[in-house]
């Protein structure tokens, strides 16, 4: 199995919202997956399509060499499984609904559960109704990690949980990767994300902008900042040109006489003629954060 899930040509509408609009990629054993996107952008669908808990309108969708609309028990057998709203039993205890989940997984389970919610200092006999949200929290991810899963999906895993806490899981994943595991992450974290991702994808409106490796996406971005004398030339929309540095421009902002210009493979020479150029008072290039880059990404076209 060279993918641990793909997407391929997957569509899905609700009515006349459109979810995802011809969606594909694959992902790769032994990686920590990132999709990023607004609310509604399609994340928590394109995960409900994985585990045949939503059928596509049309394309295909498998996980872990298995069909996503017909083989989707096993999936959720052989996945685990984060979502941002978990429904977890109230009227059981913790350990209860550990000793539930157990009677359908391998054995050994139960003991993995015990052991994590002791890592994660949660209190067998309390019900769950009665835990924090941060503590539910941390009842899903030990009910999703118990089974020592092939696939991890999170959706938001780490709402709810404090920041040390949020630290420590997050990290916890690149050690299941290292491992050969797979992590696929949806969150609305993206500082936290581009300390733990191999590889990103960001989605906008139903449609993938981008999916490359983390190192890739910040070798090849740059964000160029000028301040430009007042008689710059500009075009008809009061904008001066910086794109010509640039393969690709994301996003361009003008604020008095500052530009900021975000983008894609950047070209050495025609950088040479913007610092020579006598209305440019001002140049800097860096490398974009990770956050600047996917909002630029949503405020793009």
């Amino acid at each position: 199995m060279n993918h641990v899930l793909e997407l391929e040509k997957v569509s899905k509408r609700f009515g006349n919202n459109v979810a995802l609009d011809s969606v594909s990629y694959m992902v790769g054993p032994g990686t920590v997956f990132a999709l990023l996107g607004e609310n509604g952008a399609g994340k928590t669908t394109t995960i409900r399509i994985l585990l045949g808990l939503t059928d596509a309108d049309s394309g295909r969708a498998s996980v872990l060499g298995l069909d996503s609309k017909n083989d989707d028990v096993e999936i959720r057998r052989r996945v685990g499984y984060v979502p941002e709203q978990p429904m977890l039993y109230d009227w059981m205890s913790v350990a209860e609904i550990g000793k539930f989940t157990a009677a359908y997984f391998p054995a050994g389970y139960w003991e993995a559960f015990c052991g994590q919610i002791r890592e994660y200092d949660l209190p067998p006999g309390t019900l769950i109704k009665s835990l924090s949200k941060g503590m539910r929290a941390k009842v899903s991810l030990t009910l999703a990690l118990a089974h020592d899963p092939e696939l991890l999906i999170l959706d938001e895993p780490t709402s709810g949980l404090d920041a040390l806490v949020r630290r420590e899981f997050l990290e916890s994943m690149v050690d299941r990767a290292a491992t050969g595991k797979t992590v696929f992450l949806s969150s609305h974290q993206i500082a936290e994300v581009e300390r733990v991702a191999d590889t990103i994808a960001i989605m906008k409106k139903s449609r993938l902008l981008l999916v490359e490796p983390m190192e890739q996406i910040k070798a090849t971005s740059h964000l160029i900042t000028a301040t430009l004398s007042n008689d710059a030339p500009r075009d008809a929309n009061g904008m001066p040109d910086f794109s010509a540095p640039l393969e690709t421009v994301v996003e361009q902002r003008m604020t008095r006489r500052e530009v900021q210009v975000l983008g894609r493979h950047l070209d050495p020479a025609a950088v040479a003629i913007l610092q020579r150029d006598p209305n440019v008072t001002r140049f800097d290039i860096r490398t974009p954060s990770l956050e600047e880059i996917f909002i630029a990404y949503m405020g793009g076209k």
